[in-house]
């Protein structure tokens, strides 16, 4: 078989490649999804009466209009809801709105001094050299508070124990809320400073975030191949292998999928090593049916003693439903087997520091191929599902052409 672009996973990265290519003009093209249904990290599934988002929280953030109007076309704007964000961390007996150094101002005065006597002395604001490890640049940058109660520990349980493995060149990302904002955030009793994404959000009136990205599969009719997972990408043939031995080839491999997922064939040793550095980390996402007594939409636990690192209390951004979902990193779960649970191997990529070199060896030389790595697992990188879509689209602008 042959086609003109061969698109690799139906996710928001794979989904929205092809719908660009239609209304490009451009039908020769043939998506492949490993699962029964389009959607990857975003699908959801009717547990106890309503929608649960089994890849963990996902939202559909209002700050890019055109991905916004993209979505609209296969699910309408009043079939949303708009929402702002409301979430949350909770350590101690203590909770405060996110992110925690704008917020500082709701706990009580003798905690707020302690933080702030703490932010005043952190590095960034007394001249210090920026820091190259993790553990250091976190504390350079927030204080020795902020960092022991907050940051440290909540991403030990995200990442793993050694944060140093990972790189400080993604740390853009964390809101940015300086010194003289915090004081005045809690001299003021508001918070102050950059707010993070989905402050404004969409979430779907009547299902699940996945329902739009079924929706958009559905519209591809026969071009969408569910349950056909890739084995092996040749370089040289410009092909990819099915089970069964089964062949496509392409002008054109466009990958939304994890690069480490697949075998290569005709790829350097230098491609393969960079490949074998890539790290990602597994989630399990854990329906508990009890009600949660808050307005928070999503909480974050520093508590290194709970398995859990957030929890997303589905009545605050979908009325009427029942219970909330934990997000656990794999290897922290302890499964009894009492509770509904969904596991994703693929989750996050993570930073570490050889991430950047990987990630150019391997899209260098897969671009001289005509081969295109997009979205969070094509290029490795943590995108939320909007600015996926936006580089998605730019990517099939580009190529079709």
């Amino acid at each position: 078989m042959k086609t003109k672009f061969l698109i690799l996973g139906a996710g928001p990265s794979g989904l929205s490649f092809a719908e660009s290519l239609l209304r490009n003009g451009e039908s020769d093209f043939v998506l492949l999804e490993k699962e029964n249904e389009a959607g990857g990290l975003c699908r959801s599934k009717d547990v106890d009466g309503t929608p649960l988002d089994i890849g963990g929280g996902h939202f559909l953030d209002v700050r890019r209009p055109k991905v916004c109007e993209l979505l609209f076309d296969f699910m309408p704007r009043d079939e949303w809801r708009q929402y702002e964000r409301d979430s949350r961390i909770r350590f101690d007996q203590y909770e405060l709105h996110h992110p925690f150094e704008a917020n500082i101002w709701e706990l009580p005065e003798d905690k707020q001094k302690y933080f702030l006597d703490s932010i005043a002395k952190a590095g960034c604001n007394t001249g210090k050299e920026i820091p190259e490890k993790f553990v250091d640049w976190i504390t350079w940058k927030l204080g020795d508070a902020i960092a022991d109660t907050y940051m440290l520990p909540y991403n030990r349980k995200m990442f793993g124990d050694n944060l140093n493995e990972l790189g400080i060149y993604w740390l853009d990302k964390l809101p940015n809320t300086s010194y003289e904002e915090t004081l005045k955030s809690c001299r003021e009793k508001r918070a102050f400073g950059t707010q993070p994404g989905h402050a404004k959000f969409f979430y779907p009136v009547k299902y699940g975030y996945g329902e739009v990205w079924k929706r958009m599969g559905d519209h591809l009719g026969e071009r969408l191949h569910l349950e056909e997972p890739v084995n092996t990408i040749d370089f040289e043939k410009r092909e990819v292998m099915l089970d069964g031995g089964r062949k496509i080839s392409a002008d054109y491999i466009i990958v939304t999928v994890p690069w480490r997922s697949m075998a290569f064939s005709g790829a350097p040793h230098s491609v393969m090593q960079a490949v074998g550095k890539l790290s990602h980390t597994s989630i399990e996402v854990t329906y508990h049916p009890e009600d949660m007594d808050t307005d928070a939409q999503w909480i974050y636990y520093p508590d290194e003693s709970l398995d859990h690192h957030r929890i997303l209390v589905r009545k605050n951004f979908y009325p009427g439903a029942k219970g909330y979902w934990t997000e656990t990193r794999s290897e922290r779960f302890k499964d009894d087997g009492s509770l509904e649970n969904f596991h994703m191997e693929y989750a996050y990529p993570v930073n570490t520091l050889d991430k950047p070199a990987a990630m150019e060896e391997i899209l260098g030389f897969a671009r001289q191929n005509n081969v295109f790595g997009i979205g969070r697992w094509g290029e490795h990188n943590h995108y939320n599902s909007d600015a996926a879509v936006e580089r998605a689209v730019n990517l099939a602008d580009t190529l079709s052409n």
